[in-house]
């Protein structure tokens, strides 16, 4: 009797599938594991990878030698599909501001005289602190 030791990605143990032979073809390997875990074939698809050399097997015909161990990870029938959103990826400061552009060009006025009295405040607290620590 052959043996493959597989475990899903989310567990700690292994468990065992046996079979007979030198080796065991993905699809019986796949078959075998959704019986085993009580899978519907109609619900999920099980992506199989190696688990000394992280390849993961595409091949539904590939050969997978007795006594080898693999790891299983679940994935929806029709595959994974993107979000398909866009991030800003650039976290500069002019990337953040120019991702919050402002609507019309008041409320671009009201921003920009936000920041200068920003940091004209900042800039006399500074010189107030300096002077109060020089006189005292």
């Amino acid at each position: 009797m052959s043996f493959i030791h597989y475990k899903f990605i989310s567990k700690l143990e292994y468990k065992t599938v046996t079979f007979s032979g030198l080796h065991i073809t993905l699809t019986e390997l796949k078959t075998q594991i959704m019986t085993k875990e009580r899978l519907k074939s109609r619900h999920c698809d099980l992506q199989i990878t190696d688990a000394q050399t992280l390849e993961e097997y595409l091949d539904d015909e590939v050969h997978i030698p007795r006594h080898s161990s693999v790891i299983v990870r679940r994935t929806p029938i029709g595959g994974v599909i993107p979000a398909g959103k866009t991030f800003i990826v650039d976290r500069s400061e002019t990337a953040v501001m120019e991702s919050f552009r402002p609507v019309s060009k008041t409320i671009s006025k009201t921003i920009i005289l936000s920041h200068l009295i920003h940091s004209i405040i900042s800039s006399s607290f500074l010189l107030l602190g300096q002077f109060y620590r020089t006189s005292c």
